[in-house]
C-alpha cells in the first residue's frame, strides 16, 4: 500500500491526471481519520464536517502540480498542513474570534481543558505558529502533525524523514516556546490575571 500510494504520487507530479482519481480511494481512510482528529480539536456543533474536509484538503494537495512528492509520509505531512489551513480560515471566515475576553485556557501537559470558543483559541495558537515559524520553521510541522493531527513521535519523524530525537528535542521546544508566547499575547489582550495563557492544550 505505501509503495502504491507513492507511485501514483509520482504519477501526479508527472502530470498523469488519472493519478488524481486513482489516488483518493487508496488514501480516503487515513485522510478520514486525520481529518477526525483535527476535528476532535473543535467544538461539537462545527459545521465543517469530516468529509467536507477531506475532499477540500485533497483537492489543494493534488492541485500542487509543482509539488515534488517524495512518498506516502511525505503526502500526509502535507494533508496535516492542509487541514489546520482550512480550520483557521474557516474559523476567521465565520467571523467568531472576539480578541480578549472568553477564550479558553491552554496547558501544555494537558491537565486542563478548554472552556469555550475553540475557534479562537484555534486562532491563537494559529497567531502563535506563525511567530514560532520566523524562529523555528521545522517546531511548526511537529505541532501540526503532534498537536492537531494525533501523530505519535515516531509517526511524525517517519513523516518529516528524520530522528525521533530530533522530534522529541523539536516538541519540547514548540510547547515551550507557545507557553511563554502566549501567556504574553493573552496578558497584552487583558488577560494579566489568568494562571494560564489562551489557547488550546497541546498535549504531551
Amino acid at each position: 500500500m505505501p509503495q502504491d500510494v507513492t507511485q501514483l504520487l509520482h504519477a501526479i507530479t508527472a502530470g498523469r491526471d488519472s493519478g488524481v482519481n486513482e489516488l483518493l480511494p487508496v488514501v480516503y481512510d487515513e485522510l478520514r481519520r486525520l481529518a477526525e482528529s483535527f476535528l476532535q480539536q473543535e467544538r461539537a456543533d462545527h459545521t465543517l464536517q469530516a468529509t467536507a474536509l477531506v475532499h477540500e484538503a485533497y483537492l489543494k494537495l493534488v492541485d500542487q502540480r509543482a509539488a515534488r512528492w517524495q512518498d506516502r509520509a511525505h503526502f500526509f505531512a502535507v494533508a496535516a498542513q492542509a487541514m489546520r489551513r482550512i480550520l483557521v480560515d474557516h474559523a476567521r471566515t465565520h467571523g467568531r474570534v472576539k480578541r480578549g475576553g472568553g477564550v479558553g485556557r491552554v496547558s501544555l501537559d494537558g491537565h486542563a481543558e478548554l472552556t469555550h470558543q475553540p475557534d479562537a483559541d484555534l486562532i491563537a495558537l494559529d497567531d502563535a505558529l506563525v511567530r514560532l515559524g520566523q524562529e523555528s520553521p521545522e517546531s511548526i510541522r511537529v505541532v501540526e502533525m503532534r498537536y492537531f493531527a494525533g501523530m505519535t513521535i515516531d509517526d511524525t519523524a517517519a513523516a518529516l524523514g528524520v530522528s525521533t530525537s530530533t522530534i522529541e528535542r523539536d516538541w519540547r521546544y514548540a510547547r515551550a516556546w507557545l507557553f511563554r508566547d502566549l501567556a504574553d499575547h493573552d496578558a497584552d489582550n487583558g488577560g494579566a490575571g489568568s494562571d494560564e495563557p489562551s489557547g488550546p492544550p497541546l498535549r504531551g
